[in-house]
């Protein structure tokens, strides 16, 4: 099984999923709801985390993590192995509650965490098993929104005041925009399935992306993240046959675009641009399919 990539820094923010195995649920009953908030609540008091929003269904949940100490594999092994255990002692059963590692995609704070938390707390609306955020007590939009008591893990303080200084207007402000989320996709900027951010953003962790292109157990997707598009490679290349040929050879070795995916953008023969991307010289009479 691939193993997913993990970019761990101090001050990270990641959106966390964990499904249950077999998409069977991991949540039987309130009591297993209580217990994962429970747990939740250990963890982040353990491991310095900042929890910013949770939602959790019947077979999956969803995190908001903030990692002022770059420790989220330590803190979702703990979260995971004693939820898992808790649920078999709780339900009498034994073996894997969990489906495999858990989902983690690195957030830029500035830019992406309003529509994150956003995307998490409109779970069970878009699952069809509330009508309003504000009637699934297993989310955190109501206590973010001040409609009740906040677990003590919970941290609203960053997100109320993107909207207003007084919290009584930014709770206000919170709920009217969660409202105006349902039909919004968070995921139309997801790079390589972990990133999601703005260029600038993403040109800062190129280099830990970089570091991890020979781990071959890792997806493929995962390691080139932060590659350009090939739009952006070939701007102001396809014109000068030598400059084209260059960023050919860069996007096949350097940035690890197959030869079918560059020829068909370039509208090139596979053969063409195998020659180029290995060194050899393409040859004008078959330039174009």
């Amino acid at each position: 099984m691939a193993r997913p990539l993990r970019i761990e820094y101090p001050g990270a923010v990641y959106h966390v999923t964990a499904r249950g195995n077999a998409r069977q649920a991991i949540f039987l009953d309130d009591e297993d709801r209580k217990s994962f908030l429970s747990i939740l609540g250990s963890v982040v008091e353990r491991f310095n985390w900042l929890c910013h929003a949770y939602c959790l269904m019947t077979n999956h949940y969803h995190l908001l993590i903030e990692t002022p100490d770059s420790n989220l594999s330590q803190g979702m092994r703990q979260l995971n192995g004693v939820y898992t255990q808790a649920f078999n002692r709780r339900q009498d059963r034994v073996g894997h509650v969990l489906q495999g590692r858990f989902k983690s995609v690195l957030i830029e704070k500035e830019s992406y965490l309003l529509e994150a938390a956003r995307y998490v707390v409109l779970n069970p609306v878009r699952a069809k098993v509330a009508r309003n955020p504000r009637y699934w007590k297993w989310c955190s939009y109501a206590a973010t929104a001040g409609q009740r008591l906040a677990p003590v893990f919970l941290t609203t303080d960053w997100l109320l005041k993107q909207f207003n200084p007084k919290k009584d207007v930014a709770q206000r402000a919170y709920s009217q925009f969660v409202a105006e989320g349902k039909g919004v996709s968070l995921w139309d900027d997801l790079q390589g399935g972990i990133l999601l951010g703005s260029d600038g953003f993403v040109k800062r962790i190129a280099p830990i992306l970089r570091s991890k292109k020979q781990l071959k157990d890792v997806p493929k997707a995962q390691r080139f993240a932060a590659r350009p598009t090939l739009a952006k490679l070939f701007r102001g290349a396809k014109r000068d046959k030598a400059k084209r040929n260059a960023r050919i050879h860069e996007a096949f070795l350097e940035h690890g675009y197959t030869l079918s995916q560059i020829g068909d953008y370039l509208r090139l023969h596979y053969s063409t641009v195998s020659r180029i991307a290995r060194g050899g010289k393409g040859w004008d009479s078959k330039d174009k399919l």
